[in-house]
């Protein structure tokens, strides 16, 4: 059985522990999204089935497992495979962005997902959005536009596909907020999961491109991040309040700056890195206003869009998720 953490250690060092972990699985996460860039010459179906086949299936599996049995009967079968499939493109979509473009740019417009969020909780969560949240969407909406300053030759595909990712995600979120209470643990994981295996395994088919081993082993490397990245994050939701956690995702445009600069021969201009501290302020002032006016938190306690299943945290989740760790 899980000890308390919180109750057998200071408060302040508590959230240190908490910090400390999830701005270490948020490196691992922008390392494993550098390694998806190196793979570009390989379709993003490869890289997502090899990704699910290394990482994400024994997590899932081993977290449905070690919780107390659950059945696989689903409340809400609609909407939980149109969650699925929406997942599934927004993992993939995140990956043809990372390929196609700056890894900063696809971050600042990865990071839209919580200004999305809060314009589709209005129309189908019913929540109001007070004036700071419309200030704040609105100063986020201003920094992606400095950041592509559009027109039509500025634009590209790779934009095209991480405000694509985003949305998905956001859709996901709102999904899981308005089934969460209905449906168990073990659904919301398992339908993402398999949904990504057939849609990946069936496009792997048509798209498969021979592996040199050295090629196989970074593939093996992406689901090994990814798992590692998971486990750190989720360590850190145990030991921190989420209201501090979540904005640590942001550190990862620091990392997008140094691999994407080391690695890649990226330069970015002083525009791009205005409109990424707007994008970010704006982002983290969302979080932390939701934390006191939302009716589900689900941008605090909604898991990295990457992770199979990425249900809502409830307090009854989040104790599995102890006793799991």
């Amino acid at each position: 059985m899980a000890q308390n953490t919180h109750a057998n250690k200071p408060e302040g060092a508590t959230l240190g522990l908490g910090l400390a972990f999830a701005l270490f699985g948020f490196a691992v996460y922008s390392t494993h999204d550098a390694v998806v860039k190196h793979l570009k010459d390989y379709h993003v179906f490869q890289i997502v089935f090899f990704a699910m086949l290394f990482s994400y299936v024994p997590f899932s599996i081993a977290r449905i497992i070690g919780a107390k049995p659950l059945s696989l009967s689903p409340a809400n079968p609609l909407l939980l495979t149109t969650r699925a499939l929406l997942h599934v493109g927004a993992l993939c979509l995140s990956f043809v962005a990372f390929s196609l473009l700056p890894m900063v740019e696809a971050y600042v417009l990865l990071f839209c997902t919580p200004l999305i969020i809060s314009v589709l909780a209005i129309f189908f969560l019913g929540e109001k959005i007070a004036l700071y949240r419309w200030a704040a969407i609105l100063l986020g909406l201003i920094g992606v536009i400095v950041v592509l300053r559009p027109s039509l030759d500025t634009i590209q595909l790779g934009h095209v596909a991480a405000l694509a990712a985003a949305f998905c995600s956001a859709c996901t979120s709102v999904i899981s907020r308005k089934i969460g209470a209905t449906e168990n643990m073990a659904t919301m994981i398992m339908f993402p999961l398999l949904a990504t295996i057939i849609v990946s395994g069936i496009a792997l088919g048509f798209v498969y491109k021979p592996m040199p081993i050295t090629d196989l082993g970074l593939m093996f490397l992406v689901g090994a991040l990814g798992l590692l990245g998971q486990y750190a994050v989720l360590t850190g939701y145990r030991n921190a309040p989420a209201a501090f956690v979540a904005p640590m995702q942001y550190s990862q445009i620091v990392w997008a700056i140094v691999f994407g600069y080391f690695f890649f021969g990226e330069t970015i201009d002083r525009w791009v890195i205005v409109g990424s501290v707007i994008t970010v302020l704006s982002g983290i002032a969302i979080i932390l206003r939701e934390r006191y006016v939302s009716k589900v938190q689900a941008n605090l306690k909604t898991r990295n869009g990457r992770m199979v299943g990425a249900p809502m945290m409830k307090n009854s989740e989040q104790k599995e998720d102890e006793d799991w760790l």
